[in-house]
């Protein structure tokens, strides 16, 4: 999994602080995850929900609703319909960037933001609510007596969690104003509710009020006996997996097809239509991504064109230095070399690709020279040294060359002296 910083910026200019967790390999689908309130998209269970959608292919967007994660500790919440309206722009944003989320997935109170939102964006199929309230002002009850009738400049402190959290006017009013069970009852998008019947913090009974206030599809699953924070690690976990395994019945299927095996010694390069740049490559009977760096506009999930071809120089170096071992019964245990591009200025060809070898085993000086000699007889370096011919066309395609002729190259270098 691969973590990084996705900020944007919301109307009026004020930054948002996201954090984007990308799955290894193909990606299933993308998710928008809400954190519970006052918790922040650091909190331990925001990683682990988030990370965890990742390990089962989901990348996931979490992100600090305003007034919360401050550099100073402060919390203080701009509430609620500011939240909505976060999630709305991080979904944008996520589009944006060619990774539109499919699938809203909130905690507590952020699972009562994500079915608010989830109305205002039509790519949403999908909604998982994890130990969420139904009626939102349920957390006016964590802040204590005096939250109400706030004037200007007049704010609420309070303790949430051990967390000092300090409220202004509007935030009570702005609570009690939002009608959860219209929203559920026009959701239109498939429902997950996932609580914990011992949760001290939101009772199991805003569960029920969610499950029924909703229209089918819907689904309810117990976390038996998970705090409201999901503390141990495992119900984090747990609740991912059975978020991904449901939503995947309800998510757009993947835009690429299921892989046709390809003819022996051809290449099979097409978009996948996540992101900009990302592309699917089918060799071999093996599949894998190949992308750009997020810097020029990527998803950075799979090696560039240029580290496919020096990963095929390394490959070809360390084959052939084998099956030189192999023929001349030389002490080599093993093989690896590291290979770099770089492109040099005012040189020709300006295109470098540097090897560095490692040979293990019990070699004299003189067997690893000549396992020198022989990584520069390699036939992929041979190709890039000579040069090839590239013909594009429509087609007809020429027949591909055999994979054997790689093999037959390998060992005419390994015999010339």
């Amino acid at each position: 999994m691969q973590s990084e910083n996705f900020d944007f910026e919301v109307a009026g200019g004020r930054g948002v602080r996201a954090r984007l967790d990308r799955p290894d390999g193909q990606v299933r689908a993308w998710a928008l995850f809400a954190h519970c309130f006052t918790c922040g998209k650091d909190n331990l269970a925001a990683t682990r929900i988030s990370r965890a959608l990742a390990a089962e292919g989901v990348g996931t967007l979490r992100l600090d609703f305003a007034g919360i994660g401050e550099a100073s500790g402060e919390t203080t919440p701009a509430g609620f319909s500011v939240d909505v309206g976060d999630l709305v722009a991080a979904g944008a944003h996520m589009a944006a960037q060619g990774c539109a989320p499919g699938l809203l997935v909130g905690h507590s109170l952020g699972g009562a933001a994500a079915i608010a939102a989830a109305g205002q964006m039509p790519g949403i199929r999908a909604v998982a609510t994890v130990g969420a309230p139904f009626d939102v002002a349920h957390v006016l009850k964590l802040l204590g007596p005096g939250v109400d009738g706030l004037r200007d400049g007049e704010t609420h402190a309070a303790s949430v969690g051990g967390r000092p959290v300090s409220v202004g006017p509007g935030f009570a009013d702005d609570l009690r104003m939002q009608d959860q069970a219209a929203r559920l009852g026009s959701l239109k998008r498939a429902l997950l509710v996932l609580h914990s019947p011992v949760d001290a913090i939101v009772g199991i009974e805003e569960a029920a009020g969610i499950f029924q206030a909703a229209r089918h599809p819907k689904s309810f699953v117990s976390l038996d006996t998970a705090d409201h924070l999901l503390s141990d690690p495992q119900d984090a976990a747990y609740a991912a997996s059975v978020i991904a395994a449901w939503a995947s019945r309800y998510l757009a299927p993947m835009t690429t097809p299921a892989p046709v095996p390809a003819e022996d010694g051809v290449v099979r390069v097409a978009e996948t239509g996540a992101g900009q740049f990302q592309v699917r490559v089918e060799a071999g009977g093996a599949m894998l991504l190949a992308d750009e760096p997020v810097a020029v506009g990527g998803l950075a999930s799979g090696p560039t064109p240029y580290d496919l071809v020096a990963a095929g120089l390394g490959a070809c170096t360390v084959m052939t230095l084998r099956l030189y071992a192999q023929r001349k019964g030389l002490p080599l245990e093993r093989a690896s070399v590291e290979v770099r591009h770089a492109r040099v200025a005012g040189q020709t060809p300006a295109d470098v690709f540097e090897r560095v070898l490692t040979l293990e085993g019990a070699l004299d000086p003189e067997q690893r020279a000549r396992m020198l000699e022989i990584a520069d007889k390699c036939p992929v370096h041979r190709t890039l040294e000579g040069g090839a011919t590239v013909v594009t066309r429509a087609g007809p395609a020429l027949d591909a060359a055999s994979p054997c002729e790689h093999f037959t190259d390998m060992e005419a270098s390994c015999e010339e002296e």
